[in-house]
């Protein structure tokens, strides 16, 4: 039996890379982006929609099997009066955040910006009749932040998002029929306006991938509609697997690197050599939930942020406005803690590559030219690293510039850390790699 299933298996690999862009070679523009993307380390995601007028977070129309014609009705009450993009930006410049992404159109179907595609918009379909995206957009411009807009693949209300995948079947006529070809059709011409009608954006991040692993989404076709439109745009895809030809950085959703804490990460066989990006969320949700009041301390969130670099990556870290535009104080706070924390060691993340010694659980490395940042998360008066050797003779406190102690031997280093020298977030030495 291995055989025959391993062989499917191998086929159905085959078949979803073979859909993307195989004659892709990126841009000069898009080379340099991708460089930018590695560089700026910290990003803010919105996932905002009319899923947040009832509290419960994006995937309520699923999770509460509400139907088409009930979900319908939530527009009318979606009418962010207190939106002020200006304000949204502002926050997450002072929260040390190089770039945006925002959800355009989550799986509900719902699109937040003006679309000929369907009457079924923010601008046609409430009273608000604001083009948040296009604000939001202008907002960016005017502040350096770059925007990325996330767009759904999965579609749990357009007529044609059919035969059905793992998710809505709760939702869904039993008797609807569709026609594939029409959907692929629509979000091109979707695509095409997100691309065309909001001056140069940073790129786009698809998701719903995994709804219907095995359909052909003609990646080739929208790979390379975007690419044409705006060399530079990255593509991600949230697929969880190998990237996939015409992408220009690869996600992780709520884990690390090779890590599979959620059930569905990605596997370390299929992590590619394109840019890193991580995306979590402060409490529990990533849509508007009133009740999930679990908000990660600065502790934790300034660890994973240093932990997502060490590894490499970006931090792509979450924020869902509620119905009334504005971004709850909470997840405010909460960023312009990591702003704070940015002002003082910004310099030892923004601009960083992964260092010389792998990621492991009470400490990381990050390097900039031929500095090296050791990141020590606990508590200890003494750390050893096995079968790590620094070529260095010094070390120091980064923040004070304070000598510290280190004995290499045989099987790794020690390092000492003084009672005064510790941080209660992270504790920061750093060394110049000498040559030999």
């Amino acid at each position: 039996m291995k055989k025959p299933i391993l062989f499917i298996l191998m086929l159905i690999h085959f078949v979803v890379f073979a859909q993307g862009d195989e004659d892709y070679i990126p841009a000069k523009e898009n080379l340099e982006a991708r460089e930018w993307f590695q560089h700026a380390k910290f990003g803010m995601f919105i996932h905002w929609g009319v899923y947040s007028v009832l509290g419960d977070g994006e995937w309520v129309m699923n999770n509460q099997n509400i139907s088409k014609e009930n979900y319908e009705k939530l527009p009318g009450f979606f009418n962010p009066i207190n939106f002020e993009a200006a304000e949204w930006v502002k926050m997450a410049k002072n929260s040390g955040v190089k770039y945006i992404t925002v959800t355009t159109r989550h799986h509900d179907g719902f699109s937040m910006f003006n679309t000929e595609a369907s009457s079924y918009n923010i601008v046609d379909a409430t009273l608000f009749g604001r083009d948040v995206i296009k604000e939001l957009a202008e907002a960016c411009r005017a502040n350096d932040i770059k925007l990325f807009f996330y767009y759904s693949l999965l579609d749990w209300h357009h007529k044609d998002y059919y035969p059905l995948g793992r998710t809505g079947n709760g939702i869904a006529d039993k008797n609807t029929t569709g026609n594939w070809k029409d959907y692929i059709a629509f979000m091109k011409q979707q695509l095409t306006e997100l691309l065309t009608n909001y001056g140069e954006i940073g790129g786009i991040w698809f998701d719903g991938h995994w709804d219907k692993k095995n359909a052909n989404w003609h990646y080739d076709e929208i790979y390379e509609l975007i690419h044409e439109l705006q060399p530079q745009a990255l593509i991600g895809n949230n697929h969880h697997i190998a990237p996939i030809m015409g992408e220009d950085f690869q996600m992780f959703e709520r884990d690390l690197p090779g890590y599979n804490t959620t059930g569905f990460g990605t596997a370390k066989e299929n992590i590619g050599e394109l840019p890193k990006e991580i995306c979590e969320t402060i409490n529990g949700s990533w849509g508007f939930n009133l009740q999930d009041s679990k908000h990660k301390s600065q502790k934790e969130l300034v660890r994973y942020l240093i932990k997502s670099a060490g590894f490499g990556s970006n931090l792509l870290l979450n924020v869902g406005p509620m119905p009334n535009g504005e971004i709850q104080k909470e997840h405010q706070e909460s960023f312009l803690e990591i702003g704070d924390w940015l002002e003082t060691y910004g310099e030892a993340i923004y601009g960083t590559r992964q260092g010389p010694l792998a990621p492991r659980e009470n400490m990381v490395s990050t390097l900039k030219d031929n500095e090296v940042f050791l990141w020590l998360l606990g508590d200890n008066d003494t750390y050893f690293i096995e079968d790590f050797f620094p070529k260095t003779k010094t070390m120091v406190h980064w923040k004070d510039g304070s000598t510290i102690n280190f004995q290499r031997t045989k099987f790794g280093t020690f390092i000492e850390i003084p009672e005064a020298k510790k941080n209660g977030i992270a504790t920061l030495v750093s060394y110049k790699i000498e040559k030999d």
